[in-house]
């Protein structure tokens, strides 16, 4: 049976079925198709919104919108300079010197003189020169045999650990070259063991230059170029 539209009607229904002809507006399967999907369209948003206001009111955003902007340089807390002793002081972690030892004066300081060399009576004439310089002269011979004759430099400068950022240092601004070494004796005594390359000791002006310059305190050393200024 064909398919016919009644005249009047504009094109708006059409006649379908077999044996009963009824008239149904064309497109209206489109328009149901439309509505489905605009309900399901407007369930999501409903549902997205729900979740947003869930998490504005349970405080979701709360911390990262209330937390101050803080610069790198801010971001860690001050942590206290540690501490590292040392024999000749305290040091900070900058390295600076705090409440170092003073060094000692030359008249607080007993020095051994031994003559490790094959030339006679070297011993004495330093001691003689060193005790016009101010300083305490103890015992003055030849080495012993653990140094006699094996003492390539100009001298060395022998003393307990204690001695080795005072009195040893004081006692090398006479001496150039002199190597320092330290030992297990508990006395306050310190031994300069005179070397086979030993001529003189150093010119009492220079001597007195020195032990000034070591009397200065050190500077603080600079910050490195890598460090942020806040």
């Amino acid at each position: 049976m064909s398919m016919l539209t009644p005249p009047g009607m504009g094109g708006e229904y059409r006649i379908t079925g077999d044996k009963y002809p009824r008239m149904r507006r064309t497109g209206g399967r489109r328009r149901l198709v439309l509505a489905i999907i605009a309900s399901a369209a407007a369930v999501g948003l409903i549902g997205w919104g729900t979740l947003q206001l869930i998490h504005v009111f349970s405080g979701g955003d709360k911390a990262s919108a209330t937390a101050p902007v803080t610069p790198d340089c801010a971001g860690e807390p001050d942590k206290p300079a540690a501490e590292d002793k040392t024999e000749a002081g305290t040091k900070t972690e900058a390295g600076t010197k705090a409440a170092a030892k003073p060094l000692p004066k030359p008249g607080q300081i007993t020095v051994n003189v031994f003559n490790a060399t094959p030339r006679g009576g070297l011993a004495k004439k330093t001691a003689d020169e060193l005790k016009k310089r101010g300083f305490a002269i103890g015992e003055v011979g030849n080495a012993t045999k653990q140094f006699d004759k094996k003492v390539e430099g100009t001298g060395i400068l022998l003393g307990a650990k204690a001695a080795a950022g005072t009195a040893l240092p004081v006692l090398g601004t006479q001496l150039a070259g002199a190597e320092h070494r330290t030992d297990a004796r508990e006395g306050g005594e310190v031994d300069l063991i005179l070397g086979t390359r030993f001529k003189d000791l150093a010119k009492k002006e220079d001597a007195d230059k020195a032990l000034a310059e070591l009397a200065k305190p050190k500077p603080a050393p600079k910050p490195s170029s890598g460090a942020k200024n806040c």
